[in-house]
């Protein structure tokens, strides 16, 4: 810090904003993604929902919506691209019409073979183990759940 700055003046630069730390960290992860989706032909977002998919089969879209911090307006445009390349279904809910459950197809299904290596493959690229990885993932947790709160 120069002589004439003030600490005000230091909470405001750049390096020593968290936000842009999060903020060109989360691109630097899309980068790193981009090509291993793309062997997937999926996008991030898209690979998001997959996860949500493959851990729970047949989930409701708002309960999607919900777990991605994604509302109907942006997810709403995935599916319907998901659903275009036959990985989804998306199914009117027996109980109440104006529900719509997702479902995987069975090519849905087997790209969660295909994607299998995706996490050791950003491990790698991150140079972390898993414990670090791990670890980081529950701090930033943290600080959402914090901020979102």
């Amino acid at each position: 810090m120069k002589f004439n700055e003030t600490h005000s003046d230091a909470a405001l630069f750049l390096d020593n904003q968290v936000c842009f730390a999060l903020y060109s960290t989360s691109l630097a992860m899309t980068k790193t993604y981009k090509p291993l989706l793309a062997k997937l032909g999926l996008t991030y977002p898209q690979y998001v929902v997959m996860l949500v998919l493959w851990q729970a089969d047949g989930v409701m879209v708002s309960d999607i919506g919900e777990r991605l911090f994604l509302d109907s307006g942006t997810l709403t445009p995935l599916l319907k691209r998901l659903e275009a390349q036959a990985l989804i279904a998306r199914v009117r809910d027996v109980d109440d019409e104006r529900r719509v459950r997702i479902q995987l197809t069975a090519k849905g299904r087997k790209l969660k073979d295909k994607a299998r290596n995706i996490p050791a493959c950003v491990s790698d690229k991150a140079q972390c183990d898993m414990q670090e990885l791990l670890a980081l993932r529950q701090q930033l947790q943290h600080l959402r759940d914090r901020l979102v709160a």
